[in-house]
């Protein structure tokens, strides 16, 4: 089931950390007319009451409006340590448009709204963050924390990349070997969240493969968020007529007709797509496909039933 997100309250000037509350808000009012209604504002404060256990911490007034049952959570209960790796490579600047906004995103822009309201989650249910910026390095590494300075600390950083690009970007993604140095970094048990295409440059696709594997150790809990623009990078839907294609990480240019190689590509894509799940359910890192025109709900949902496992 699919909850809308009214974008047309959103402020398009607005700061990144009030988009990513009405993003959330609205995805919560949305699971509270739906079946998951178990998903509750009060879920940072509560959860719902098991048989058998003591009746002491039961909120009572929460149950007269809402005529369940729900047990008071403690702060060391609901902690959590997150970390948001963004790959920040030439490729998430796909598709290349006028005028990017939450409702007009690239790869890149997605990512990074979807971040953002990731982080609103976690501050609601007082969880520590931290981020990881990569492409053809690591780009930024910061601490996993959660105060509200660094909350906003990091809400700036991700602004940053929101930013019109005052250059051509020729950054090349090296997602196995800066992977490596993330998993590396990690040191206690973490829900692990990547937004990223997974496009590696001159790379045996076993290395990226390996690399994931390796955010698995320590036993952290690992989400990668498959992120595409499905109409044009996996369904190739272009008109009928010859275009010019620029790679956008080497600049390396070819002028083809789509049709003529239309069948092959999609072959090529799915074939590296199924790959890339099966290597996922083998390491036990949920892969959730993350189109960039099908809105929020798609991270928020997924994210929410991940932590309540984890709970």
């Amino acid at each position: 089931m699919r909850y809308s997100i009214d974008h047309n309250r959103l402020q398009q000037f607005g700061s990144l950390e009030f988009i990513a509350r009405q993003v959330v808000e609205g995805f919560i009012t949305g699971l509270h007319k739906s079946p998951f209604h178990g998903f509750s504002v009060e879920f940072a404060e509560h959860r719902l009451y098991n048989a058998g256990e003591s009746t002491k911490h039961i909120d009572w007034k929460l149950y007269g409006r809402t005529d369940r049952m729900y047990v008071k959570k403690y702060e060391e209960e609901t902690n959590l340590r997150c970390r948001l790796i963004i790959d920040n490579s030439s490729s998430m600047y796909f598709p290349v448009k006028e005028n990017l906004s939450i409702d007009n995103p690239n790869k890149i822009t997605f990512s990074v709204y979807a971040a953002a309201a990731l982080m609103n989650l976690l501050k609601r249910q007082r969880d520590a963050v931290g981020i990881n910026i990569f492409s053809d390095k690591v780009d930024l590494s910061t601490q996993v924390r959660s105060s509200a300075v660094h909350q906003k600390y990091l809400y700036s950083e991700l602004e940053k990349m929101l930013k019109p690009e005052t250059k051509d970007r020729k950054s090349q993604t090296s997602a196995a070997e800066s992977l490596h140095i993330i998993a590396d970094s990690i040191h206690k048990r973490s829900l692990v969240v990547i937004f990223s295409d997974m496009f590696e440059t001159n790379s045996n696709p076993d290395d990226l493969f390996s690399a994931l594997q390796h955010l698995k150790h320590n036993k952290h809990e690992v989400i990668l968020f498959h992120v595409v623009d499905k109409n044009k990078e996996e369904d190739f839907n272009y008109e009928n007529r010859p275009h010019r294609f620029i790679d956008m990480e080497s600049g390396e240019e070819m002028k083809i007709n789509p049709a003529s190689i239309k069948k092959e590509y999609i072959n090529l894509v799915s074939d590296f797509k199924k790959e890339l799940k099966l290597r996922c359910a083998q390491y036990k890192i949920d892969f959730i496909e993350a189109d960039i025109n099908k809105g929020f709900e798609q991270i928020l949902f997924p994210y929410l039933v991940k932590r309540k496992k984890l709970h």
